[in-house]
């Protein structure tokens, strides 16, 4: 009976686990929908001065796999670019306030 009880409950922890999220493949339109946010979360960083170095480079890849027609792998690079647009702009609007000595300031 137990046994009976226990596989009963993996089987529904499995089939659970397998009810997700549908996975949509990428398309031109939703690569070309991440590269412009992407682009925006990154001007917006570069305006208050947090424009990370890499972000312009992961949005010119981005462009090159959806040139490619490798929108998956496009998507994927501008999810990531706007992840770091977005830290870039937090990161500088949270140490604005920051005194720093002269001698820290380049």
């Amino acid at each position: 009976m137990i046994k009976q009880l226990l596989s009963a409950l993996a089987l529904v922890a499995l089939l659970s686990g397998c009810a997700g999220k549908v996975v949509k493949p990428a398309t031109a339109e939703s690569a070309n929908s991440a590269i412009t946010a992407a682009d925006a979360a990154r001007k917006k960083a570069k305006k208050v001065g947090g424009e990370w170095s890499n972000t312009g480079k992961m949005i010119k890849q981005a462009k090159g796999a959806a040139k490619k027609k490798d929108f998956a792998k496009a998507v994927k690079i501008a999810n990531k670019a706007r992840e770091e647009g977005e830290l870039g702009y937090e990161q500088a609007a949270s140490q604005s306030e920051l005194h720093l000595p002269s001698y820290l300031k380049y």
